[in-house]
């Protein structure tokens, strides 16, 4: 659900995000930036002339930062696993609307065994390869009986996304203690449940994917977001401790996704500070982002925007 009214600017789509992107893609990328020294070299520019110079350097370095990238995800994360579909049980929290709903869609549709766990029905009525399963994921006790009853249902969990979340949307004097305690309960207590309820399964199976959803907010904070902010800095800090904590286990990957506000009912009457420095975050883009690097068996941090 869009939460903006459509603007007539023609600048309006623009961002930085979408600036670092177009970057990322052109003079920042070293297959473009070689091609200056050979455009220059095929105008007969001495290689001793300064501009030609300059290119060379501009090129290399770039080459150089590229390939510390990839050797720095390569020592982080260690190599991709193997991601079949068709073998997979894909667990998503908070999957009955906005951005967990459309992931679960989408792998429902590919053929993979997808369980929703979320208070509500699905939004969009029933979805192919979806089964939800009605349970408060800030309550550790029905974590725990929905996690058996998938086991016995569908079969062990390969692929956990935690997406619930909830936002209360008012200053912390104003939010009460029963609102704050729910925040942190589904925000950041329900990763340890569900995370206690079936990381084991991914360990005797020896492969996994752990999808936790955070926030930009976790590490900038905002007013009238304090208990939001807070369980996302929490839930961050968890995704690094776990990281560390199943080297031992490479084969099960981590994702940390990180991004500003979401197009969705969630946030709704929350206002950007910045359409430019701090654009809205339409789901679907979010989604094909987790989709991509779930599929691609690898450990990766999506910071979006």
């Amino acid at each position: 659900m869009a939460i903006h009214p459509p603007s007539d600017s023609w600048a309006s789509p623009l961002s930085i995000d979408l600036l670092l992107k177009v970057a990322n893609i052109t003079f920042l990328h070293p297959f473009v930036a070689w091609m200056v020294p050979l455009c220059l070299r095929a105008q007969v520019y001495p290689w001793q002339s300064p501009v030609m110079q300059s290119a060379i350097l501009y090129a290399s370095v770039l080459t150089l930062f590229f390939f510390l990238g990839v050797l720095n995800r390569q020592v982080a994360y260690s190599k991709a696993r193997v991601v079949d579909l068709g073998e997979e049980v894909i667990v998503i929290t908070g999957g009955a609307s906005g951005l967990g709903l459309l992931v679960a869609e989408v792998y429902g549709m590919r053929g993979a065994t997808v369980a929703v766990l979320d208070v509500a029905e699905l939004e969009s009525g029933e979805a192919r390869g979806v089964t939800v399963y009605k349970c408060d994921v800030g309550d550790a006790k029905q974590v725990a009986k929905v996690a058996a009853q998938i086991e016995r249902e569908l079969g062990t969990p390969t692929i956990l996304i935690n997406n619930a979340g909830v936002v209360n949307g008012g200053t912390l004097l104003d939010t009460s203690v029963e609102q704050i305690q729910r925040s942190v309960s589904v925000n950041l207590l329900a990763h340890f449940y569900t995370l206690k309820a079936f990381l084991p399964g991914m360990v005797r199976a020896g492969h996994g994917t752990i999808v936790t959803l955070s926030s930009v907010l976790g590490i900038t904070g905002a007013a009238r977001l304090t208990d939001y902010a807070a369980s996302k800095a929490g839930v961050t800090a968890l995704h690094a401790s776990l990281t560390a904590e199943l080297r031992a286990y490479p084969d099960i990957k981590t994702v940390l996704v990180t991004p500003g506000q979401l197009s969705t009912p969630l946030f709704a009457g929350v206002q950007t500070p910045s359409r430019f420095f701090a654009p809205v975050v339409e789901p679907v883009d979010v989604a094909k982002e987790i989709i991509r690097v779930v599929d691609a068996g690898s450990s990766e941090v999506l910071a979006m925007p």
